[in-house]
């Protein structure tokens, strides 16, 4: 059973592979073991969450780390909305978020002429640690800031997602 929030594509795989889900931003998604995750990231973070067996795996793709407007409160663009989304999506198959390990991608500075520090990747990337590590939740891995977008591709299983950096 595959779970998704807003608008993640699937793309059909080579006959007898898994099928991709395409991460777009303020999508949230849940695949199971061997299904392939992937979003490409600049200023936005995406979280990984995966039981310690590997056999699920949840992403996000935040956009926003600050509190959105009432209006706005149910968009997994938003930090908090996006991680209370994951975490429900892995509650729904038997699986605690706080036993889950997590890898933190993104949080790029996209305008390294206009903003030395202070920029929004640095705010989504510092509130992404600091969310799980308030939740309890370990971070086994992080690749964060820097002047470069990131695509991210995870199946979900034993190994690492991967990540490959393309300079601003």
């Amino acid at each position: 059973m595959n779970a998704f929030a807003s608008g993640v594509a699937v793309t059909p795989g080579p006959a007898g592979a898994a099928a991709v889900r395409v991460l777009h931003p303020g999508d949230v998604a849940l695949a199971e073991r061997g299904e392939r995750l992937e979003t490409l990231l600049g200023s936005c973070v995406a979280i990984v969450l995966t039981d310690p067996r590997r056999t699920l795996g949840a992403m996000c793709h935040i956009v926003h780390s600050k509190p959105p407007t009432s209006a706005a409160k149910a968009s997994t663009a938003y930090a908090d909305a996006a991680l209370d989304r994951m975490y429900a999506l892995l509650r729904g198959r038997g699986i605690e978020p706080t036993l889950c390990d997590a890898y933190v991608y993104g949080g790029g500075n996209m305008f390294p002429a206009l903003f030395a520090e202070g920029h929004v990747g640095d705010d989504n990337a510092q509130w992404a640690l600091e969310a799980l590590a308030h939740d309890g939740v370990p971070v086994l891995f992080h690749d964060l800031g820097g002047n470069a977008y990131r695509r991210l591709s995870w199946a979900v299983g034993p190994d690492m997602p991967q990540v490959t950096a393309v300079a601003v």
